[in-house]
């Protein structure tokens, strides 16, 4: 009788452990915490790249599929950097396109550039999908190795 309620105390605290737990956000996640509030952030409204591979936010969040290891260029704000994680540099781009509801709002890619929050970059880069780093990395979409530049 003791194992059976031992056995059921330690299934509820299991239980009660993961209704605690953030929810896991589909598109990527990060142990670093999230990207910075709207309110942090200001209005975010940048204008499309122009050339060839140019896409919005939205556009490689959507299109990710068919756009899977081939060269974007994306022009768009940065809203969160995270440096020297497993030896690269991490961004958050947004440009105004998409939604947060639909999750096609902001993209994550890593480089070896640097960038500050708040300025207004290109990137140059490969769109990778179903990326899964480890350590609690993982992403729907993200591009990798990018190039980052201020024009």
């Amino acid at each position: 009788m003791k194992t059976l309620l031992l056995a059921s105390v330690l299934s509820l605290t299991s239980l009660a452990y993961a209704a605690d737990a953030p929810m896991v956000n589909p598109h990527g996640s990060s142990p670093h915490g999230a990207v910075a509030s709207a309110a942090e952030i200001g209005d975010v409204n940048v204008t499309k790249a122009v050339g060839q591979n140019t896409y919005t936010v939205a556009e490689i969040i959507d299109q990710s599929k068919s756009l899977k290891d081939k060269p974007v260029v994306v022009r768009a704000k940065v809203v969160k950097f995270s440096p020297e994680i497993m030896n690269k540099n991490w961004l958050h781009l947004r440009d105004g396109s998409g939604t947060a509801a639909a999750r096609n709002n902001d993209l994550v890619i890593t480089t070896k550039d640097q960038a500050k929050v708040g300025s207004v970059v290109i990137v140059k880069g490969i769109v990778r999908t179903d990326k899964d780093f480890g350590h609690g990395y993982a992403y729907e979409v993200i591009i990798e190795d990018a190039l980052v530049s201020s024009k």
